[in-house]
């Protein structure tokens, strides 16, 4: 599964732009999160397979149309060569749930028409650019009718997002992004199914069948029934790993990597940190049964409730998810802070770990241009000192 996600080793060169795409091909998904007391989340997830490299490689791919932005596992980037995977998805927006409401579209039919026009005109828009007249505040639930609009229209596939702005979407009619679509080009439903289960089978290497409609976010029951037809076809292969209570499924195009696994020659090298959105620990009930790791996000629990912190990123050290960090970067004062850092239960905090730990901290600093660490506290509580002072050591 390491080996398949890019979280075996880093790269032995330093990336390109073409690493950045790659990678997302890789996961099949890259979602989006603009939560950024550290890096938002698409960039962290790229950082934690590829190590130092430019971030604004990814907002260039978009805007090159290497990759384009619609509800996958939830808002994802996604490789323009599957939009055909989606494209049912967009033709029956009332399936993507709170995403789309018929009745709401119908009743700002009139609104809906106006914005549409303006865009074909004028060419594309932000939300930002249009001021806002109820009087309303802004917020999650309050949306304006030009961005509701605007993300209603994004999910039934009329708009695209184009490019971004500073983290901003600019949206545009789908034929000026992707002028070379045509609905002649549709696949059946259950070709789209089946593409989509293979593609989640082999991005996490080796998989349960009751993992694999999350990656997506699938219809699970239906998900199943086509991983079933997949394996009995030989289009999935299935082995058994030491006890699991179920027969793994592997994508043949892995089947090098299971038996390197089953030799013993996949050894994980790479100490590194995850956001709470990387596809690796995006399941929870995946990352508990594979790694026994049992990780929820808690920026929203009410901060007393709060057992680790607000956004913390769990610690991959080595083929073990060991631990979890609650960090934040002050870019403008240069300090990363790491507000604590816990390890699991049956951790042990040895030499070699705390260096593990700190080197990854300190690569994390560097790439936010943060370069001084500060460490406040940690379970075990030594823990903390040990970490700053290797984090230091040069």
């Amino acid at each position: 599964m390491l080996a398949a996600q890019g979280l075996l080793r880093r790269p032995a060169k330093k990336a390109t732009k073409q690493d950045v795409l790659r990678a997302v091909r890789r996961m099949g998904a890259l979602q989006i999160d603009t939560i950024h007391v550290v890096a938002r989340s698409p960039y962290f997830v790229l950082w934690s397979r590829l190590g130092d490299y430019e971030p604004r490689w990814l907002e260039e791919l978009l805007a090159e149309g290497k990759l384009f932005e619609y509800w996958s596992h939830e808002a994802c980037f996604l490789p323009a060569e599957d939009y055909a995977l989606y494209r049912h998805r967009m033709l029956d927006a009332e399936s993507q749930g709170w995403h789309y409401s018929r009745r709401w579209v119908e009743a700002h039919r009139e609104e809906i028409e106006r914005l549409l026009a303006h865009i074909r005109e004028r060419g594309a828009v932000r939300s930002a650019d249009f001021a806002r007249t109820d009087g309303k505040a802004g917020g999650w639930w309050e949306w304006k009718t030009e961005k509701r609009a605007l993300e209603m229209l994004l999910t039934a596939g009329e708009l695209m997002i184009a490019r971004r702005v500073n983290f901003q979407r600019v949206y545009d009619l789908r034929e000026r992004v992707l002028p070379t679509w045509h609905d002649g080009q549709l696949p059946a439903v259950e070709e789209a199914r089946r593409g989509l289960a293979l593609k989640a089978v082999r991005a996490l290497g080796v998989a349960k069948a009751r993992w694999v409609a999350d990656y997506f976010r699938t219809d699970k029951r239906q998900t199943l029934e086509t991983v079933s037809a997949l394996a009995r076809e030989g289009a999935l292969l299935t082995t058994e790993v030491e006890d699991w209570d179920a027969p793994a499924l592997f994508h043949p195009e892995n089947r090098r990597l299971v038996r390197e696994a089953a030799r013993g020659g996949l050894v994980p090298e790479l100490t590194t940190l995850l956001s709470p959105f990387d596809p690796l620990v995006w399941d929870r009930a995946r990352a508990r049964e594979a790694f026994g790791f049992d990780y929820r996000l808690e920026c929203y629990t009410p901060a007393p409730k709060r057992r680790y912190g607000y956004f913390t990123l769990p610690v991959l050290r080595r083929g073990a998810l060991v631990g979890r960090l609650d960090a934040k970067a002050h870019r403008k004062d240069g300090v990363f802070e790491v507000k604590s850092i816990h390890l699991e239960q049956g951790v042990t905090a040895g030499d070699e770990l705390v260096k593990d730990v700190a080197a990854a901290i300190r690569e994390c600093a560097g790439w936010h241009r943060t370069p001084e660490v500060v460490v406040r506290r940690s379970e075990p509580k030594t823990l903390a000192a040990r970490i700053a002072k290797a984090v230091n050591r040069r």
